[in-house]
């Protein structure tokens, strides 16, 4: 089994669909002496689409609101995983001053998915699938994340 991170962090563009799927994914799937958390690099607005996608997953981001990098200046992360292009620079950015593994794992951006709504929402969908077969191959863990029940 591969050894786990103390501290893991989800990066992307706004902290508003891949990032906060990756967040409540890996709660899920990880052990709870991992911590997780996202974030963005810009300021975004919370995207309905992520409460039916992970809803449907039986998980949800409950109160929470997309938060920026920046917010974050006093915390430590052992890997941060990045989601777009622009966290990924970011990122890189950060190991200048900071010991910290980068790993960037592209994913689309389900935005741009036009139709009707269960079309979008598929879109959304997918993310999550990808997000999810990415968080159990990278952590090497027998243990089930939640399945979509669609």
């Amino acid at each position: 089994m591969t050894r786990l991170p103390g501290s893991v962090l989800f990066l992307c563009g706004q902290n508003v669909i891949r990032s906060p799927i990756a967040e409540q994914l890996a709660r899920a799937f990880l052990p709870r002496s991992v911590f997780i958390a996202s974030a963005g690099i810009r300021p975004g607005e919370r995207d309905p689409f992520i409460d039916a996608v992970l809803a449907e997953r039986g998980l949800s981001l409950g109160n929470r609101l997309p938060q920026q990098l920046d917010e974050l200046e006093d915390a430590y992360f052992d890997l941060i995983v990045t989601l777009a292009p622009e966290a990924h620079h970011a990122a890189l950015e950060l190991t200048r001053s900071a010991a910290v593994d980068v790993e960037y794992w592209p994913m689309p951006d389900p935005t741009s998915a036009t139709g009707t709504r269960e079309q979008i929402l598929d879109a959304y969908r997918d993310v999550a699938a990808r997000l999810d077969r990415r968080i159990r191959e990278r952590f090497d863990t027998d243990r089930a994340l939640p399945a979509a029940s669609t």
